[in-house]
């Protein structure tokens, strides 16, 4: 043990000693070659240790799990293994939505009763720089109609659905728990605390933060150390899949589970449209018992999103699970479907497009967890320098993602999936500008251009759906995307939470002309026998009853387009491409309870 440390092995702790036989006896001897003696960088290498411990405590098992699932990985790695070899992929069973019919309400209402047994987990890791933008995700705007940023929006959901589901009853505060990391952390908190967490209380919410893990260097699993400083190792982000060893290790799920709860609802940063499919997809999973449920979209053959998919074993083994779209036609092709990843006769996939939405029954998962430590079946995706696959162009490491939970599931798991339509569930921001110019016509851009698109989209034909006369959109081109431009409506959850709310809100024979804006910001705001051709802006605290009619014409807002290489323009203008021009617009507050009318 001294011959590898020399006499700085006196310098540790006893827990710092195990910790340097166990990295011996798994071949990490490198980490500690050529030290120098006591006195000479005691303070660099007691950082080093610390680092250590720290990396040892934050993974399932420690850094002898990490090392051992690392060989095991990379040696399948470099054989080519195929982690599909024996399965056989068929269609599993879920439940597919149509937004506005009775099933759908039916789902809805369930939903919204539910809710007072849910937790939200928020995954929220990661920053904008890949969108251009240099704040955290979760900051991003999801419409700048408002400027109301993406967990203002989620906070605001949340506290709707805590407010429905309470009806007549003493409130349940409804828990939100947000995974941030090293890069994160601090914004979010920051981010929360100089908004009052908006709205919600400080003790609803938990920060959990995700640490790194090691990088590995080789096929033999050593760790990397980091070029520029022998005293540190290299880790990188372990991906999201981290969510569920940090809710069972932080002790929160026991927490909950003693207070009668029975979801937890995963969602991701930056999809705007989320909310309004969530109360029925949480229905879904209350009607059917489910104890995993996928939200997902219609999925055309061969488009680059993940297929939810039933895969049996040939030892009778069989999970529900994401299989990525490149992996998903050969599998097919390999197991007797010649033309492997087909549409059907609805003129999609009949394996559904995962979104990363899930909900889980809690029970359930607790029970797993207990199993597993949370920890979620791992991936190696090493870059070799050549052929041979014995070196890797630079340093790897483990990483999992949440959506592969089911993968350790017993068959008697009841895991199913719920699809809605895509106008209405999904429309994430993920690329930039850039980027997303170069996405082939047809396809989603997924940046925030088409994101902020999207939110008006669904808002107008929600309100079509109930029989209101929204002008057709018109195509404009922004930042090298061509989106369609509807009226750009806005309202706040606690108005529209459901199609039921909506429609008990909206009455008589109402218009809104393309070009217009309409943002409705409070909770009893009642619009019958509206015209609208400009824009008009209600804002009203929730004691304020607002009947809203007439007719509503004004210069209102106009669109301007933006270059994203502008850089007189602040970013989340830049990374949309456009931004409006409030030439003229009907605003109208109330900060005082009572019954008011605004007839036009």
């Amino acid at each position: 043990m001294a011959s590898s440390l020399g006499d700085n092995y006196k310098l540790l702790s006893p827990q710092q000693q195990e910790l340097v036989k166990v990295l011996l006896d798994n071949g990490q001897g490198h980490l500690f070659r050529d030290w120098p003696g006591p006195g000479v960088d005691d303070d660099e290498k007691k950082a080093f240790f610390d680092q250590l411990i720290r990396l040892n405590s934050s993974y399932p098992g420690g850094l002898e799990a990490y090392i051992k699932n690392a060989k095991r990985l990379l040696a399948d790695s470099k054989a080519g293994k195929n982690p599909f070899d024996g399965f056989t992929p068929s269609v599993p069973t879920g439940e597919t939505l149509t937004f506005g019919d009775e099933n759908f309400i039916k789902f809805e209402e369930t939903g919204v009763r539910e809710a007072r047994r849910a937790a939200f987990v928020l995954v929220a890791g990661g920053l904008g720089e890949r969108l251009g933008y240099s704040g955290i995700k979760v900051a991003l705007p999801a419409e700048t109609t408002t400027g109301t940023c993406f967990l203002q929006h989620y906070i605001e959901s949340i506290l709707a659905l805590q407010e429905a589901s309470s009806q007549g009853e003493s409130q349940t505060k409804i828990p939100l728990v947000i995974m941030t990391s090293d890069d994160t952390h601090g914004r979010t908190l920051e981010l929360l605390e100089s908004n009052s967490y908006f709205g919600m209380q400080p003790t609803q919410v938990t920060l959990l933060k995700q640490e790194k893990v090691a990088c590995l260097e080789d096929n033999d699993a050593r760790l990397a150390l980091d070029p520029q400083n022998r005293y540190r190792i290299q880790t990188k982000p372990h991906g999201h899949g981290d969510v569920h060893s940090l809710l069972y290790s932080s002790g929160i799920l026991r927490v909950w589970h003693d207070a009668g709860l029975k979801w937890v609802l995963f969602f991701q940063d930056t999809n705007g449209l989320l909310f309004k499919a969530i109360p029925s997809a949480l229905g879904v999973s209350a009607a059917k018992q489910y104890h995993v449920n996928s939200l997902a979209v219609p999925r055309k053959a061969k488009e680059a999103i993940g297929g939810i998919t039933r895969l049996t074993h040939t030892d009778g083994r069989s999970m529900v699970i994401n299989v990525e779209y490149n992996q998903l036609d050969p599998l097919l092709r390999a197991s007797g479907y010649p033309d492997g990843d087909v549409n059907c006769e609805t003129g999609y996939s009949p394996f559904p497009g995962n979104i990363n939405q899930l909900i889980l029954e809690l029970g359930p998962y607790i029970e797993e967890l207990s199993k597993t430590g949370g920890a979620i079946q791992e991936f190696v995706n090493p870059k070799y320098k050549d052929a041979s696959k014995t070196s890797f162009k630079s340093s790897t490491r483990l990483e999992c993602m949440m959506q592969d939970y089911p993968k350790t599931l017993p068959p008697s798991a009841r895991v199913g999936f719920t699809v809605m339509e895509t106008w209405l569930a999904y429309a994430p921001v993920k690329n930039n500008a850039e980027d997303a110019a170069k996405v082939p016509k047809g396809n989603p851009y997924h940046s925030a251009t088409s994101g902020e698109m999207a939110i008006y989209r669904a808002n107008s034909l929600i309100l079509k759906k109930i029989g209101v006369q929204v002008a057709d959109p018109v195509l404009q081109v922004f930042n090298g995307q061509e989106v369609e431009v509807w009226p750009r409506i806005t309202w706040k959850p606690k108005w529209g939470l459901t199609f039921s709310l909506i429609k008990s809100k909206v009455s008589g024979h109402c218009s809104i002309s393309q070009r217009s804006t309409l943002a409705i910001k409070g909770q009893q705001i009642h619009i019958e026998n509206l015209s609208l051709d400009g824009a008009l802006i209600i804002d009203a605290v929730d004691d304020a009853q607002v009947n809203v009619g007439g007719s509503v014409q004004n210069k209102g807002w106009t669109l301007e387009t933006v270059d994203y290489k502008d850089t007189s323009e602040p970013e989340v203008l830049r990374i949309r491409g456009f931004k409006f021009n409030k030439v003229d617009q009907l605003e109208a507050k109330y900060s005082e309870p009572g019954k008011f009318n605004l007839k036009a």
